[in-house]
C-alpha cells in the first residue's frame, strides 16, 4: 500500500467537523503566520509555481503560472474567488473536505489573497452543500475574532474580506465566468476570452478563481517547502497529494487522500476494496464525468495528469467511477450524456445542438434501434463539437463518448446487430 503524508485530511474524523480551537491545536493558521511575517507575496507566487501545483478542480492548469499572470501589483480593489460549484456526477472531495476542516480552505484564501493583494474573496458554494456552507460561515466569524479575518491582518496592514456565497444550482457555473457572471447577479453563461479574468473578471476587476482543494494545499507548501511537496508525489511528473472520490461498483466507495501518482490498480484494489460481488473491473472514469475510461489495460498507469493525457485520458477530479463486467458501456455514456446535455447553458451551437443530437443517437443505439448510419454520425458529432464549442462543457461532455468509440465501439455494433442491449438479460 502507498504511504502518502495526510494534509487535506490530517484532521478528519467522519462525522465530525474541525473548528478554530482544535484547528489551531494541530498547527492551522502556522502557514498563515509564516507567510505573513516571513514572506513577500511575491514569493510566497513563486514557492507555488516551484511547487508545482497543478490545479485541482479539473483543467489541471499550473497554480503559480495563473497567478503569475494576475496583476497583483496593481492599484484598485482585485478579487480572489474559491469555485466550489462541485456538481460533476462522480465529484464529491471537496464537500468532504469542507464538511470535515473548513479553517484549511480559509487559512488558504487567507495566504493566496496576501499573494495575490486582492482585497476581498468569495467562496462560491454549490447550493446542496448547506451543511458546509455554514461551517464555513461560523469559521469565517471565529477567523475575524483571531484576528486572521478583517482588517490589519496579524499587524500587516493587509486588509482581507471574505464571504460565502451558494450558487443558483446548474453545472454550467463551474466554468469560471460564468461563476463570475453568477455571483454578479446575471445569466450565468461563459464570457468571451480574452479579457480572460485575472484582467476583467467579477465586476470588471481583476479576478483569480481558484478551487477548493487547490487553495487549501497552499499553507502546507508555505510550511513545507516547493521540494518536500513535489516529493510528496509518486511520479516526477505529479507534486503532491490528491483527493480521490471513489464510487461505482467497489466494495469501498469513500474519499480518500493519496499521492499524486498512485496506480489505478492499487487504488481500485486497496482503497476500494476490489470489485463489489466478486466481479471482474471492465472500466472506469478516472476523473470525473467528463473525462474518457479507463479499462483493464490501463490498471498500471500512474494517476497523474501527464500519465493519463500519454493514454488518452485526463486526471480531472479524481473522481474515480468503477464499472464491472455487466455494465453496458452504451448506458453509462447516455446517463452522462443526458446530465450534460440537461446542464447545457445554450450559449452556443455546438453544445446546445451537438450535446442533443448525441443523446438521441446514444438513445437510438443503446435501445436496439440504431443501425450502423447512427454509428458513423455519432463519429461525426465527436469531429463536430470537440473543440468548437465557446466553453469546455461540451468538449468535456464528449470525454466519454471518446472513450466509448475508442474502447467499445464492438459493443454498439453488438447493439445495432443484435436489435437489443446486450447486457439487459
Amino acid at each position: 500500500m502507498s504511504q502518502t503524508t495526510q494534509l487535506l485530511f490530517k484532521n478528519r474524523v467522519p462525522g465530525k467537523t474541525v473548528f478554530l480551537k482544535e484547528f489551531s491545536a494541530n498547527g492551522g493558521y502556522q502557514g498563515l503566520k509564516t507567510a505573513f511575517q516571513s514572506m513577500t507575496p511575491l514569493e510566497i507566487r513563486e514557492l507555488v509555481k516551484a511547487a508545482a501545483l497543478r490545479g485541482r478542480g479539473g483543467a489541471g492548469f499550473p497554480t503559480g503560472v495563473k497567478w503569475g499572470f494576475f496583476p497583483a501589483d496593481k492599484p484598485g480593489i482585485k478579487y480572489l474567488v474559491c469555485n466550489c460549484d462541485e456538481m460533476e456526477p462522480g465529484t464529491y472531495k471537496d464537500g468532504v473536505l469542507l464538511q470535515a476542516d473548513p479553517h484549511q480552505l480559509i487559512e488558504g484564501m487567507i495566504i493566496s489573497a496576501f499573494a495575490l493583494q486582492t482585497q476581498v474573496g468569495y467562496i462560491f458554494i454549490r447550493y446542496a452543500y448547506e451543511q458546509q456552507a455554514e461551517n464555513l460561515r461560523r469559521a469565517i466569524v471565529e477567523a475575524k475574532e483571531a484576528g486572521y479575518l478583517g482588517k490589519n491582518i496579524l499587524g500587516s496592514g493587509f486588509d482581507f474580506e471574505l464571504h460565502v456565497h451558494g450558487s443558483a444550482g446548474r453545472y454550467i457555473l463551474g466554468e469560471e465566468t460564468a461563476l463570475l457572471n453568477g455571483l454578479e447577479g446575471i445569466r450565468p453563461n461563459p464570457r468571451l476570452k480574452p479579457p480572460f479574468p485575472a484582467v476583467r473578471g467579477l465586476f470588471g476587476q481583476p479576478t483569480t478563481v481558484n478551487n477548493v482543494e487547490t487553495i487549501a494545499n497552499i499553507p502546507h507548501i508555505v510550511t513545507g517547502g516547493a521540494e518536500w511537496f513535489k516529493d510528496l508525489a509518486l511520479t516526477p511528473e505529479g507534486s503532491g497529494t490528491k483527493l480521490f472520490g471513489l464510487s461505482g461498483h467497489l466494495n469501498r466507495t469513500e474519499c480518500f487522500e493519496l499521492p499524486v501518482g498512485i496506480s489505478l490498480r492499487e487504488v481500485v484494489d486497496t482503497y476500494g476494496q476490489g470489485m463489489w460481488k466478486n466481479k471482474q473491473f471492465k472500466a472506469c472514469l478516472p476523473g470525473g464525468a467528463s473525462t474518457p475510461y479507463l479499462t483493464r489495460e490501463h490498471l498500471d498507469v500512474p494517476l497523474d495528469f501527464a500519465s493519463l493525457e500519454k493514454v488518452g485520458s485526463r486526471f480531472g477530479t479524481a473522481g474515480v467511477t468503477a464499472f464491472d463486467e455487466d455494465t453496458c458501456m452504451v448506458a453509462v455514456t447516455l446517463n452522462l450524456i443526458r446530465f450534460f446535455a440537461r446542464e447545457s447553458c445554450g450559449w452556443c451551437t455546438p453544445c446546445r445542438d451537438g450535446l442533443t443530437m448525441v443523446r438521441w443517437l446514444l438513445e437510438m443505439l443503446e435501445s436496439g434501434k440504431g443501425s450502423h448510419e447512427h454509428l458513423a454520425m455519432l463519429k461525426d458529432q465527436l469531429k463536430n463539437i470537440s473543440g468548437k464549442s465557446f466553453c469546455a462543457l461540451a468538449e468535456g461532455a464528449m470525454g466519454p463518448v471518446t472513450g466509448l468509440l475508442t474502447h467499445f465501439e464492438q459493443e454498439i455494433v453488438d447493439h445495432i446487430e443484435g436489435g437489443r442491449c446486450p447486457f439487459n438479460k
